[in-house]
């Protein structure tokens, strides 16, 4: 018995059905992924519909390269995709688990 435990079993049991260190840490990148406030910028406009790069500028007041480095981190964390119609690359989000994550961060914070 670890005489610094005060419920042993209940903390044996819930350690036992940790997930992985691994999934963790991937769970929580995804949460610095929203921890930008451009980037929420970004998704809650691809929330509301697809958009090229200046679009996304203008809406956002940003330069066309941040909002491009921006793109670059969201769509490494597969939270954006991008389509390519002639010259223009246009970008939405990759799906619903996105919205979902917004959402839920938005109605913590209305709650408030």
């Amino acid at each position: 018995m670890n005489k610094d435990l005060i419920h042993e079993s209940l903390a044996k049991r819930v350690k036992h059905k940790m997930l992985s260190d691994d999934l963790l840490f991937d769970v929580a990148e995804v949460f610095k992924i929203f921890g930008d406030s451009t980037r929420i910028k970004i998704i809650y406009a691809l929330k509301l519909s697809e958009l090229c790069v200046s679009d996304l500028a203008f809406i956002t007041n940003s330069s066309e390269s941040a909002i491009s480095h921006q793109l670059r981190i969201l769509k490494q964390a597969k939270l954006v995709k991008a389509r390519k119609d002639g010259k223009v690359v246009y970008y939405s989000l990759k799906d619903e688990h996105v919205i979902k994550l917004f959402e839920i961060g938005r109605e913590h914070v209305e709650e408030l």
